[in-house]
Parts: structure tokens; C-alpha cells; sequence
């Protein structure tokens, strides 16, 4: 008998204030027109206050649990990716858990920006198949709002908060045909400083704010995504051609645009949400899938891949049949 991760469940939640391209630019010098040419970016979710990086993971949470048909008790495993966590320590994950009212389970952060819910998808698979968890939550959330320069508006634009959340459950079949299939992670720290936050507990004893050089993550994300998205679909012995959906990271339309095109992979097949949430950081792919499956283009059967590229540079992806 193989022993898979399947997928149980999703859920999203964003926060209650939507700020339109036009609103933005009330405040910020830029335009609708100039956004959405460069980014396909028209909308994007701020959070208020009262909403944080748990709080709406918490909400996301409930939503994928329902959705799996399961309790909050019937989860022995909390991931939360996040780049934006409540407090230095402890981890979000943990108020999670309390949120939920689950007196007991392994619950973590994962820090891989982007690619962080890819890292915690992967690290959650692999405590399941080794049998060390049987029901997992796992979260990719943000308030990136809080670490943004609204004063530059090559950034600020691009970036909104939420929270994207999916409920993975052990099942033992013969074939091991549904569930995750194969999963691959990368990172390349020598490319620190094209995408960063420049403050830190550990240096300057602040938050610090998000610095990003956008041509260069531009062209490391066409040809990383790309690439391992060949990878991913190698390891599970499958063609680029038997994919059903390709639920990437919504960083910038033009990003997933060009990453169809490099893999010949038909626009029709990949879900696109950033013109609505903007770039969610960890959220993004959850939040995409989640949209996705409730609208009823992801359906039972279907050979989905996931992939993200983030600061660091982390990049990875994911391929499950659900």
C-alpha cells in the first residue's frame, strides 16, 4: 500500500478593505492605466485594524476544515507560511491552534516569502507519508501592507493581504494515484539582495521595509518557474501536456504570461487571481487554488501543479491529482 497526502479541503479569507488601482492612486504617484499595463494588478485586499497575519489564517483555516469535512480536533499538524508574522516569537501557527481551540498539536512557521506555502505543502507531505501527522493544516498568510514604502510606488502597488489554507489527509491506496505526487524545492541565497526586507530583529532591531529590484526578480522567476515545473513533472513521471491547471504564484500577469509561453502551456489552463488580490506573498497559490475550487474549474480527478519563486531565492512546485 502507497500512503499519499490528499487533498481534503481549502479555504480563503481576505481582509475587509478593498483598495482599487484608482484609490491607490489618490495617495500614491501612479494611475490604474500605469498599474495594469506593467503588473495586470487592478485590485488588492488591505488589511485594518484588528486583522492580522493569524487572524485571517484563522479564518482561512475554519473555511478548509468545513470544506474537508472534518473539526478542528481532527487536525494533529499546523503549518503557517508566512513572511509576516504577528510577533518575532512565538510562531503564528500557535494562535492559530489557540484560535481554533485545538489544545494540542505540532504547530510551526515556515519562512520561504513566495515559495512558503510550496516549503510547508512539502514539509507537511513528508510528515504524512512517514506517518508523524495524519491531518494537516496548511496556511500561507500575509499583512504585507504593514512592510511596504508608500512612498515607492514600483512597490507598494504590487502587493495586497490574506490568507489561503488547505487541509491535507493521509489515505493508503494500492495505486497511489491521487494525493501529492512529487515535489521539488530550491534556493539560491547569493540573490539576497534583489528581493528583501531591509530590517530585522537580529540587524537594525526593526521591521524594515521591502526593497525589490523588479527586472531582475523578473527574469530569474520566467526561467526558474519554468524550469522547475519540468522538474516537478519528471519526478512524477507526467508530461507538461497532462496538466489539467497550473495554479502558480500571482506575483505580476506578465510573469505568468511569459512562464505559459516558455512551457507552451495553454493561458486557458493557468488560474489567474492577481488582477483581483495583487501579489499575496505565501497566500497567493492557496488563495488561487481555493478560488478555483469553489467556482468549479479544479474538479475531483484533475492533475494540478503549483509553483512559486520568492526573495531568498526560494522556488519550488508541487503536482497532486485531487
Amino acid at each position: 500500500m502507497i500512503r499519499r497526502s490528499i487533498l481534503l479541503g481549502t479555504g480563503s479569507a481576505l481582509p475587509v478593505r478593498a483598495v482599487s488601482n484608482a484609490e491607490l492612486a489618490q495617495t500614491v504617484d501612479t494611475s490604474d492605466e500605469w498599474i495594469v499595463e506593467r503588473t495586470g494588478i487592478r485590485n488588492r485586499y488591505i488589511a485594518g485594524e484588528g486583522e492580522t497575519t493569524a487572524s485571517l489564517a484563522a479564518d482561512a483555516a475554519r473555511q478548509a476544515i468545513v470544506a474537508a469535512g472534518l473539526t478542528a480536533q481532527d487536525i494533529d499538524l499546523i503549518i503557517l507560511a508566512t513572511a509576516t508574522p504577528d510577533q518575532t516569537f512565538p510562531a503564528a501557527a500557535t494562535k492559530v491552534q489557540a484560535a481554533l481551540g485545538i489544545d494540542d498539536c505540532v504547530a510551526f512557521d515556515v519562512a520561504a516569502v513566495c515559495s512558503g506555502f510550496l516549503y510547508a505543502v512539502t514539509v507537511a507531505d513528508s510528515m504524512i507519508r512517514s506517518g508523524a501527522a495524519n491531518r494537516a493544516l496548511v496556511i500561507g498568510a500575509e499583512t504585507f501592507s504593514r512592510i511596504l514604502d508608500w512612498q515607492d510606488r514600483t512597490t507598494c502597488v504590487l502587493f495586497g493581504d490574506g490568507a489561503g489554507a488547505v487541509v491535507l489527509g493521509a489515505e493508503e491506496s494500492a495505486d497511489g494515484k491521487r494525493g501529492i505526487l512529487a515535489a521539488k524545492l530550491h534556493a539560491d541565497g547569493r540573490h539576497n539582495q534583489l528581493l528583501y526586507v531591509d530590517g530585522g530583529p537580529s540587524t537594525t532591531q526593526t521591521v524594515g521595509k521591502l526593497r525589490m529590484r523588479g527586472q531582475e526578480v523578473f527574469r530569474h522567476a520566467v526561467v526558474n518557474l519554468a524550469s522547475v515545473l519540468r522538474e516537478v513533472m519528471a519526478i512524477a513521471n507526467l508530461s507538461t501536456d497532462e496538466i489539467d491547471w497550473l495554479v502558480p504564484h500571482q506575483a505580476n500577469a506578465r510573469i505568468l504570461d511569459a512562464t505559459a509561453r516558455k512551457l507552451k502551456l495553454s493561458p486557458d489552463r493557468v488560474v489567474v487571481t492577481v488582477d483581483r488580490h495583487a501579489n499575496t506573498s505565501a497566500a497567493s497559490v492557496p488563495l488561487a487554488l481555493d478560488y478555483a475550487v469553489r467556482d468549479g474549474r479544479i474538479k475531483p480527478g484533475d492533475l494540478v501543479v503549483l509553483e512559486a519563486m520568492g526573495g531568498g531565492f526560494t522556488w519550488g512546485a508541487c503536482v497532486l491529482r485531487l
